[in-house]
Protein backbone atom coordinates (compact mmCIF):
# COMPACT_ATOMS: atom_id res chain seq x y z
CA UNK A 1 0.00 0.00 0.00
CA UNK A 2 1.19 3.52 -0.71
CA UNK A 3 3.05 4.59 2.38
CA UNK A 4 1.82 8.16 2.30
CA UNK A 5 -1.20 8.10 -0.01
CA UNK A 6 -1.54 9.22 -3.63
CA UNK A 7 -4.86 10.92 -4.29
CA UNK A 8 -4.44 12.29 -7.80
CA UNK A 9 -7.77 13.17 -9.43
CA UNK A 10 -8.63 10.87 -12.32
CA UNK A 11 -6.78 7.77 -11.18
CA UNK A 12 -8.94 4.79 -12.13
CA UNK A 13 -7.47 2.69 -9.33
CA UNK A 14 -6.85 4.59 -6.15
CA UNK A 15 -4.41 3.90 -3.34
CA UNK A 16 -4.07 0.19 -2.80
CA UNK A 17 -1.66 -2.67 -2.93
CA UNK A 18 -0.40 -1.91 -6.45
CA UNK A 19 2.21 0.63 -7.47
CA UNK A 20 1.54 3.87 -9.34
CA UNK A 21 2.55 3.70 -13.01
CA UNK A 22 3.79 6.83 -14.80
CA UNK A 23 4.51 5.99 -18.43
CA UNK A 24 4.51 7.24 -22.00
CA UNK A 25 6.82 8.41 -24.78
CA UNK A 26 9.62 10.80 -23.89
CA UNK A 27 8.27 13.72 -25.89
CA UNK A 28 5.18 14.54 -27.94
CA UNK A 29 6.32 13.72 -31.49
CA UNK A 30 2.89 13.57 -33.11
CA UNK A 31 -0.69 12.56 -32.36
CA UNK A 32 -0.33 9.04 -33.75
CA UNK A 33 2.47 7.96 -31.43
CA UNK A 34 0.93 9.63 -28.38
CA UNK A 35 -2.53 8.10 -28.82
CA UNK A 36 -1.20 4.67 -29.79
CA UNK A 37 1.00 4.58 -26.71
CA UNK A 38 -1.67 5.94 -24.37
CA UNK A 39 -4.28 3.45 -25.60
CA UNK A 40 -1.99 0.47 -25.05
CA UNK A 41 -0.82 1.54 -21.60
CA UNK A 42 -4.38 2.30 -20.51
CA UNK A 43 -5.28 -1.24 -21.57
CA UNK A 44 -2.41 -2.65 -19.55
CA UNK A 45 -3.18 -0.50 -16.52
CA UNK A 46 -6.72 -1.88 -16.52
CA UNK A 47 -5.46 -5.43 -17.05
CA UNK A 48 -3.19 -5.21 -14.02
CA UNK A 49 -5.31 -2.77 -11.96
CA UNK A 50 -2.57 -0.18 -11.90
CA UNK A 51 -3.27 3.47 -11.12
CA UNK A 52 -1.88 5.16 -14.23
CA UNK A 53 -0.63 8.62 -15.22
CA UNK A 54 0.28 9.29 -18.86
CA UNK A 55 3.64 11.01 -19.30
CA UNK A 56 5.10 12.91 -22.22
CA UNK A 57 7.08 16.14 -22.42
CA UNK A 58 5.47 18.87 -24.49
CA UNK A 59 8.89 20.43 -24.92
CA UNK A 60 12.44 19.28 -24.24
CA UNK A 61 14.75 21.99 -23.01
CA UNK A 62 17.73 19.98 -21.75
CA UNK A 63 19.25 19.01 -25.09
CA UNK A 64 22.98 18.54 -25.68
CA UNK A 65 23.01 19.80 -29.28
CA UNK A 66 21.45 22.93 -30.72
CA UNK A 67 19.67 21.00 -33.47
CA UNK A 68 18.26 18.23 -31.23
CA UNK A 69 14.49 17.77 -31.46
CA UNK A 70 12.76 19.82 -28.78
CA UNK A 71 9.08 19.59 -29.73
CA UNK A 72 6.33 20.28 -32.24
CA UNK A 73 5.32 23.60 -30.67
CA UNK A 74 4.17 24.27 -27.13
CA UNK A 75 0.45 24.78 -27.63
CA UNK A 76 0.11 22.04 -30.24
CA UNK A 77 1.78 19.53 -27.90
CA UNK A 78 -0.15 20.66 -24.83
CA UNK A 79 -3.43 20.33 -26.71
CA UNK A 80 -2.52 16.74 -27.61
CA UNK A 81 -1.83 16.01 -23.94
CA UNK A 82 -5.15 17.54 -22.96
CA UNK A 83 -6.86 15.32 -25.54
CA UNK A 84 -5.20 12.25 -23.99
CA UNK A 85 -6.70 13.24 -20.65
CA UNK A 86 -10.14 13.78 -22.15
CA UNK A 87 -10.18 10.76 -24.46
CA UNK A 88 -8.94 8.19 -21.93
CA UNK A 89 -10.07 9.84 -18.68
CA UNK A 90 -6.63 9.60 -17.12
CA UNK A 91 -4.34 12.16 -15.47
CA UNK A 92 -1.43 13.54 -17.48
CA UNK A 93 2.03 14.75 -16.44
CA UNK A 94 4.54 16.90 -18.33
CA UNK A 95 7.83 18.70 -17.63
CA UNK A 96 8.16 22.43 -17.05
CA UNK A 97 11.41 24.37 -17.15
CA UNK A 98 10.68 27.91 -15.94
CA UNK A 99 7.98 29.69 -13.90
CA UNK A 100 6.03 30.87 -16.94
CA UNK A 101 5.92 27.35 -18.36
CA UNK A 102 4.42 26.10 -15.10
CA UNK A 103 1.55 28.55 -15.43
CA UNK A 104 0.97 27.61 -19.06
CA UNK A 105 1.17 23.82 -18.71
CA UNK A 106 -1.08 23.80 -15.65
CA UNK A 107 -3.97 24.75 -17.93
CA UNK A 108 -3.62 21.46 -19.84
CA UNK A 109 -2.29 18.76 -17.49
CA UNK A 110 -2.81 17.37 -13.99
CA UNK A 111 0.76 17.04 -12.72
CA UNK A 112 3.75 19.29 -13.29
CA UNK A 113 7.15 17.62 -13.35
CA UNK A 114 10.31 19.40 -12.29
CA UNK A 115 13.30 18.02 -14.26
CA UNK A 116 16.21 16.65 -12.25
CA UNK A 117 18.63 19.37 -13.35
CA UNK A 118 16.16 22.02 -12.13
CA UNK A 119 15.11 20.56 -8.79
CA UNK A 120 16.87 23.33 -6.83
CA UNK A 121 15.35 26.21 -8.84
CA UNK A 122 13.30 28.02 -6.19
CA UNK A 123 11.30 30.24 -8.55
CA UNK A 124 10.27 27.24 -10.64
CA UNK A 125 9.26 25.15 -7.61
CA UNK A 126 7.26 27.98 -6.10
CA UNK A 127 5.51 28.84 -9.37
CA UNK A 128 4.60 25.19 -9.94
CA UNK A 129 3.37 24.85 -6.36
CA UNK A 130 1.09 27.85 -6.65
CA UNK A 131 -0.81 26.29 -9.55
CA UNK A 132 -2.22 23.86 -6.94
CA UNK A 133 -1.41 20.94 -9.23
CA UNK A 134 0.37 17.82 -8.07
CA UNK A 135 4.13 18.34 -8.38
CA UNK A 136 6.59 15.57 -9.26
CA UNK A 137 10.14 16.61 -8.42
CA UNK A 138 12.87 14.52 -9.97
CA UNK A 139 15.90 14.09 -7.75
CA UNK A 140 18.96 15.72 -9.23
CA UNK A 141 21.66 13.34 -10.45
CA UNK A 142 24.03 15.37 -8.27
CA UNK A 143 22.02 15.11 -5.01
CA UNK A 144 21.45 12.61 -2.23
CA UNK A 145 17.94 11.46 -1.42
CA UNK A 146 18.08 13.17 1.97
CA UNK A 147 18.82 16.56 0.39
CA UNK A 148 15.52 16.47 -1.49
CA UNK A 149 13.80 17.53 1.73
CA UNK A 150 14.69 21.11 0.83
CA UNK A 151 12.96 20.93 -2.56
CA UNK A 152 9.89 19.46 -0.88
CA UNK A 153 10.01 22.18 1.76
CA UNK A 154 9.94 24.90 -0.90
CA UNK A 155 6.76 23.48 -2.43
CA UNK A 156 5.12 23.04 0.97
CA UNK A 157 5.98 26.56 2.09
CA UNK A 158 4.37 27.82 -1.14
CA UNK A 159 1.13 26.23 0.07
CA UNK A 160 1.10 22.91 -1.79
CA UNK A 161 1.45 19.50 -0.15
CA UNK A 162 0.64 17.43 -3.27
CA UNK A 163 4.15 16.23 -3.96
CA UNK A 164 5.85 13.21 -5.50
CA UNK A 165 9.59 12.57 -5.61
CA UNK A 166 11.20 10.56 -8.39
CA UNK A 167 14.68 9.07 -8.29
CA UNK A 168 16.61 8.73 -11.54
CA UNK A 169 20.01 7.76 -10.27
CA UNK A 170 23.26 9.61 -9.70
CA UNK A 171 26.07 10.57 -12.04
CA UNK A 172 28.95 8.11 -12.01
CA UNK A 173 31.90 9.67 -13.73
CA UNK A 174 31.12 11.69 -16.84
CA UNK A 175 29.16 9.20 -18.93
CA UNK A 176 27.19 6.88 -16.70
CA UNK A 177 24.49 6.81 -14.03
CA UNK A 178 24.13 4.43 -11.10
CA UNK A 179 21.23 3.89 -8.68
CA UNK A 180 21.57 3.98 -4.92
CA UNK A 181 18.39 2.21 -3.80
CA UNK A 182 18.84 3.52 -0.27
CA UNK A 183 17.44 6.78 -1.62
CA UNK A 184 13.93 5.33 -1.96
CA UNK A 185 13.29 4.68 1.75
CA UNK A 186 15.31 7.76 2.67
CA UNK A 187 13.07 10.03 0.56
CA UNK A 188 9.95 8.29 1.88
CA UNK A 189 10.87 9.56 5.35
CA UNK A 190 10.25 13.08 3.99
CA UNK A 191 6.57 12.13 3.92
CA UNK A 192 5.87 11.94 0.21
CA UNK A 193 5.41 9.03 -2.25
CA UNK A 194 8.61 8.03 -4.03
CA UNK A 195 8.76 6.88 -7.64
CA UNK A 196 11.66 5.12 -9.39
CA UNK A 197 12.43 6.15 -12.95
CA UNK A 198 13.64 2.89 -14.46
CA UNK A 199 14.50 4.22 -17.91
CA UNK A 200 16.28 7.57 -17.39
CA UNK A 201 18.33 5.94 -14.65
CA UNK A 202 19.86 3.81 -17.41
CA UNK A 203 21.01 6.73 -19.53
CA UNK A 204 24.60 7.14 -20.57
CA UNK A 205 24.84 10.92 -20.93
CA UNK A 206 27.51 13.20 -22.33
CA UNK A 207 28.45 11.00 -25.26
CA UNK A 208 30.82 12.47 -27.84
CA UNK A 209 28.05 12.36 -30.46
CA UNK A 210 25.93 14.77 -28.39
CA UNK A 211 23.20 12.11 -28.10
CA UNK A 212 22.77 10.19 -24.84
CA UNK A 213 23.26 6.45 -24.90
CA UNK A 214 21.42 3.93 -22.77
CA UNK A 215 21.27 0.46 -21.33
CA UNK A 216 17.62 -0.63 -21.84
CA UNK A 217 18.35 -4.33 -21.30
CA UNK A 218 18.63 -3.45 -17.59
CA UNK A 219 15.12 -1.94 -17.33
CA UNK A 220 13.59 -5.09 -15.87
CA UNK A 221 16.42 -5.45 -13.34
CA UNK A 222 16.03 -1.88 -12.12
CA UNK A 223 12.23 -2.24 -11.99
CA UNK A 224 12.41 -5.39 -9.89
CA UNK A 225 14.90 -3.81 -7.52
CA UNK A 226 12.72 -0.72 -7.08
CA UNK A 227 9.63 -2.78 -6.28
CA UNK A 228 11.65 -4.94 -3.88
CA UNK A 229 12.75 -1.96 -1.79
CA UNK A 230 9.24 -0.52 -1.62
CA UNK A 231 8.99 2.18 -4.29
CA UNK A 232 5.50 3.68 -4.39
CA UNK A 233 5.57 3.87 -8.16
CA UNK A 234 7.43 3.17 -11.37
CA UNK A 235 8.23 5.77 -14.04
CA UNK A 236 8.98 4.34 -17.46
CA UNK A 237 9.25 5.80 -20.93
CA UNK A 238 7.91 3.56 -23.69
CA UNK A 239 7.62 4.05 -27.45
CA UNK A 240 6.24 1.91 -30.31
CA UNK A 241 9.67 1.97 -31.96
CA UNK A 242 12.46 3.43 -29.80
CA UNK A 243 15.00 3.08 -32.61
CA UNK A 244 13.35 5.97 -34.46
CA UNK A 245 12.25 8.01 -31.43
CA UNK A 246 13.21 11.67 -31.58
CA UNK A 247 14.34 11.80 -27.94
CA UNK A 248 15.82 9.27 -25.51
CA UNK A 249 15.34 6.33 -27.85
CA UNK A 250 18.47 4.67 -26.49
CA UNK A 251 16.94 4.04 -23.07
CA UNK A 252 13.19 3.72 -23.75
CA UNK A 253 11.32 0.43 -23.60
CA UNK A 254 9.64 -0.89 -26.72
CA UNK A 255 5.91 -0.61 -26.16
CA UNK A 256 5.29 -4.25 -27.10
CA UNK A 257 7.55 -5.35 -24.22
CA UNK A 258 5.68 -3.43 -21.53
CA UNK A 259 3.03 -6.09 -20.90
CA UNK A 260 5.57 -8.72 -19.93
CA UNK A 261 7.46 -6.30 -17.70
CA UNK A 262 4.36 -5.11 -15.85
CA UNK A 263 3.20 -8.69 -15.30
CA UNK A 264 6.47 -9.49 -13.53
CA UNK A 265 6.48 -6.29 -11.47
CA UNK A 266 2.86 -6.73 -10.35
CA UNK A 267 3.51 -10.33 -9.31
CA UNK A 268 6.64 -9.24 -7.46
CA UNK A 269 4.65 -6.52 -5.67
CA UNK A 270 2.11 -9.12 -4.53
CA UNK A 271 4.91 -11.29 -3.18
CA UNK A 272 6.51 -8.38 -1.34
CA UNK A 273 3.14 -7.36 0.13
CA UNK A 274 2.56 -10.89 1.41
CA UNK A 275 5.49 -10.46 3.81
CA UNK A 276 4.24 -7.13 5.19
Amino acid sequence: MFKTGIDIPGLKFGAGDNFLLIAGPCVVENEEIVFETAEEIVRLSEKYHLPYVFKSSYRKANRSKFDSFSGIGDIAALEILAEVRNRFSIPVITDVHNPDEALLAAQYVDILQIPAFLCRQTDLLVSAARTDKWINIKKGQFLSGASMKFAVEKVRLAGNNKILLTDRGNMFGYQDIVIDFRNIPIMQTIGVPVIMDITHSLQQPNQETGVSGGNPEMIETIGKAAISVGADGIFIEAHPNPSVAKSDGANMLKLSELDGLLKKLVELRKTINSFN
